[in-house]
């Protein structure tokens, strides 16, 4: 038996965001791509978010930091359904010490999910 989940669902981990972590299945959805990326922060899963980070928008290599995370609140989803190509969701994950609030964007292609990167206030990328 697995441990709970880390994105918050209430689920264990290996019927929530462990297949997707390792490459069992892919996402469905914008939101479920942004809690296992929420996941792997959380278990230390560079890999993960390296291979669901936009080719265009990715960093060499992830940073994952020192913060040891404590949870995740979804606050609002726009779009990322199964039958879209865009979404966003925003968020707040919460670490020892402090949160980090942030609206992501997504993009799908070749029925892949894709975290693009981070709207400023005004709604940009």
């Amino acid at each position: 038996m697995s441990d709970l989940c880390p994105c918050g669902t209430g689920r264990l981990l290996d019927a929530c965001c462990g297949p997707l972590l390792s490459t069992e299945r892919l996402a469905g959805t914008a939101e479920e791509l942004l809690r296992s990326r929420y996941t792997a922060y959380a278990l230390g899963d560079r890999e993960h978010l390296w291979r669901t980070w936009d080719p265009r928008t990715r960093p060499e290599e992830p940073y994952l930091g020192d913060d040891r995370w404590t949870g995740l609140r979804v606050l609002e989803v726009v779009d990322g359904g199964p039958d879209d190509t865009a979404g966003v969701v925003e968020f707040v994950a919460s670490h020892v010490g402090g949160e980090l609030a942030e609206r992501s964007r997504f993009t799908r292609r070749a029925g892949r999910w894709f975290y693009t990167g981070a709207e400023d206030r005004e709604g940009r990328t």
